[in-house]
Formats: structure tokens, sequence, C-alpha cells
């Protein structure tokens, strides 16, 4: 049995403390009013616009509604800073948990013999998602409450004014939307439950009666999988921009999150391991979760290429704005993604014995994580904060505060269960695995 040690225990919830201090930090410091959002521009520009402001009197009263209007939307995007932060780590960490749900699904259906010794591992990860569904939903009902500006299809100001919002309200309105946010977390995280009880109860049985359960339930779940996190990307993530639209956004979103899970697989049995636990995983286990982690992060970059590629190429004006606001004012994380999560791991991961040093599946592992949650931050900022973006307060603390809850939470988790699933029928050869 694995113990959660007091030094991690007190390591997460440091992490939390100061999580939660930077958040609230950001909160009480977003400006109030446009008379903030003035003196902060002034002070960014060293004085300009306070001198501009001098002269607002004798500018005519259309000259000055635009000043006022675009001073509003400053006071917007500055407001949605934290609640975008929040709501960008939120959903990445969640979406980390449900990655790995998803990889065990597979695992199951496909009655794979390698990786039952690391099952484990993957219940105790995706122990944080019925906490961060929890989490999300209570943002994602705030935002419909309207203390943000994240989603301005919600806004009846703005939908009275926006002909193309309006053509969506049939599929687009906080009623149907919140309903839809409910029905697949819950299904989620019903399957979540009841696979890993069946595969608890499977280490108590004489037959293989709940292995049985188990295979069919996974197979149920990814299909409902399939469907639920293709409108989960357009509802969460693509709504956030209503006038923009991708047929190929679902599965975009799918590899970023599911090489992420992958890889936070690897890292935490790399840790385990580096505890004295999981003695039955071997350096070919390691090897298949590093060739997962380089597998879908190629897979990842084809679809990032040939989403970019045939938006640009056709150069439909509706279409192209989503990729000239990101190249324009976030340029160093649209490219740096890139880096990160292409040029990066398949550099590294390229080679078949590097596969195999803990070293290297560490490095290359941060690097993917940080590089899909900087992914997330260029899916969702542009159209939350606009040019008002920087890595700040907000953002560390949000990181932090849901990197120590993952921890807490997981680690706790893991504690609860014996880390070999003894009874799964392919267990043999799963501990005996070589390659």
């Amino acid at each position: 049995m694995y113990t959660f040690s007091s030094k991690l225990k007190t390591f997460s919830l440091i992490l939390m403390l100061l999580g939660v201090l930077g958040i609230g930090y950001g909160f009480l410091t977003a400006p109030k009013d446009i008379k903030e959002v003035e003196n902060i521009l002034a002070a960014e520009s060293h004085g300009h616009h306070a001198a501009a402001s001098d002269h607002h009197s004798v500018k005519d009263a259309h000259a000055e509604a635009e000043h006022h209007a675009h001073l509003e939307h400053v006071l917007h995007q500055l407001q949605n800073k934290p609640w975008s932060a929040l709501y960008v780590a939120c959903i990445f960490f969640m979406l980390i948990s449900m990655g790995v749900l998803v990889f065990y699904a597979i695992q199951q259906v496909a009655q794979a013999g390698w990786s039952p010794v690391l099952f484990r591992v993957m219940q105790g990860i995706t122990s944080f998602l019925p906490v961060m569904s929890v989490i999300f939903f209570v943002l994602l009902l705030l935002s419909g409450m309207g203390m943000n500006h994240l989603f301005i299809w919600m806004d009846p100001e703005v939908v009275k004014h926006d002909a193309l919002i309006q053509a969506k309200t049939g599929y687009l309105n906080f009623p149907f939307w919140i309903i839809r946010a409910a029905v697949f977390l819950l299904g989620w995280n019903l399957y979540r439950y009841f696979s890993r009880k069946n595969c608890l109860s499977q280490d108590e049985s004489n037959d293989n009666s709940f292995y049985k359960k188990n295979f069919n339930i996974s197979a149920m779940f990814l299909v409902f999988f399939i469907v639920s996190e293709s409108i989960m990307s357009w509802d969460w993530i693509m709504s956030i921009d209503p006038h923009w639209f991708s047929t190929l956004f679902g599965w975009y979103v799918f590899a970023s999150f599911f090489v992420s899970g992958i890889t936070t697989i690897a890292l935490v049995t790399l840790y385990m391991k580096s505890k004295g636990y999981l003695e039955h995983v071997n350096t070919s286990h390691i090897h298949d979760l590093a060739k997962f982690m380089f597998g879908i992060s190629v897979f990842w970059t084809y679809l990032w290429f040939s989403q970019f590629m045939l938006i640009w190429y056709a150069n439909i004006p509706e279409e192209v704005t989503y990729f000239i606001t990101r190249i324009n004012d976030y340029n160093l994380p649209f490219f740096g993604a890139v880096v990160m999560n292409f040029l990066f791991p398949i550099l590294i991961l390229i080679n078949t014995d590097f596969k195999r040093i803990t070293w290297v599946i560490v490095m290359a592992g941060t690097v993917i994580l940080l590089g899909h949650y900087v992914d997330f931050f260029n899916m969702i900022m542009p159209s939350t904060v606009g040019t008002q973006w920087f890595i700040g307060v907000s953002e560390i603390s949000s990181v932090l505060f849901f990197f120590g809850l993952f921890i807490f939470v997981v680690f706790t988790a893991m504690a609860k269960a014996p880390l070999l699933p003894k009874r799964n029928p392919f267990i043999e050869e799963s501990k005996h695995f070589h390659y």
C-alpha cells in the first residue's frame, strides 16, 4: 500500500494556499471602473494617454463616444483577466484527468496486456475528475449569472446588436448550455466511479465477471465520450468566440488534453517508482508511455497544421481573423506552443533509448504539459482579454492552486487501494512485459 507522505501533503497545501492568495490578489487588483482603466493605460504609455485625456473636451461627440466604448471594452478585458486565468487552469487540469480516463477506457476495451500494472496510477489521477468537475461547473454557473464576460453570447446587449449570435441562440442559450454541461460531467464521472469500483471488486472476485463489466461499460463510455467531447469543445472553448468555428476543433482539443493525460501518467509513475513503489513497472512500460507521448504529440501537430493551413490558405475573413489575432497579439505563445508541443518532443523522444531514461521523460513531459497549458491559453485568452494579456500573478497562482489540489487529491486516492490489481486477467502478462 502507498502512504501519502507528510512532506508531499504539506507541499500540496502550500501550493494551494499560495494559489488562493494569488487568485484573490488578481481579483482585488482588477479595475473596477473606467477611471481606473484610464489610469492604467496612462501609466502603461508613460503619460501619453493622460496628456490626450486633457483634450477630451474639444473632441466631437462621436469621437468621445468611441473613446468611451474603447475604455469600457478594455475594462471588460481587464476584469476578465483573473476569471480567464482561473478558467484556463481549471479546464486544463480537469481535462488532464479526463485524458487519463479515456486512455484507461481504451486499455480496457483493447484488452491490453501491457498496462494493468499502471491501472491504479490511472485511477488515482482520474479521482481528480469529480473535484474538478464541481469547481468547473460552478465557474460555468457564475458565467451564466453575469459574474464575468467570458461568454459574450450570454450578454443580452451584445446579442441584441449581433445578427450572427442571434442566429445561434437556439443552441447558444444558457439553460440548454448548462444542461449539456451537467450531462457530460455526470456521464464522465459515473463511468469513472463504476470502472474503479469494478476494478477493485475484481480483486476480491473468483471469476472475471467484474472485468467483463468494465469492458462493456468502457465501450459504452467511449461512444458517449466521442460525442460529448466534440460538443464540449464547442460549448466551453469555441463558443467563447461565437463568430469563429472550425470542423477540426473537437479533435484538436482532444489531442491536446489526451497527450497531457498520458504525460501525467508517465510522470506520476516515475515519481512512484522513485519512492520504491510499483515494483512491477519496468522500463518497457515507461517506453510505451513515452511512445504515446511522442505519437500523440505528432498527431496534435498534424491537427494544428491542418486547421491553420486550410483556414489561412482559404483566407475567408470570418475564419482567418482567429489566426490573425493570435499571430499579431499572441505571437510568442502561439508559435511557442508549436515548439514546446512538437519540435521539442520529436527531437527528444524520437530516440528509442531516450524513451527509457527517467530524466529525459521528466524533462520532455514537463515541457509538454507547459506547452499544452499555453495551447489552452491561446485558445481562450485572445477572445476574453484581447491585447491585455500577460503571464502574471493570476495565471501563475491559478496553476499553483490546481497543481497543489491535484497532488493532494490524486495521492490521497492512491493511498486508499493496493497499487496492483492482482485479479486482472492480464496482470501476469503486464508484470512480465518486456519490449
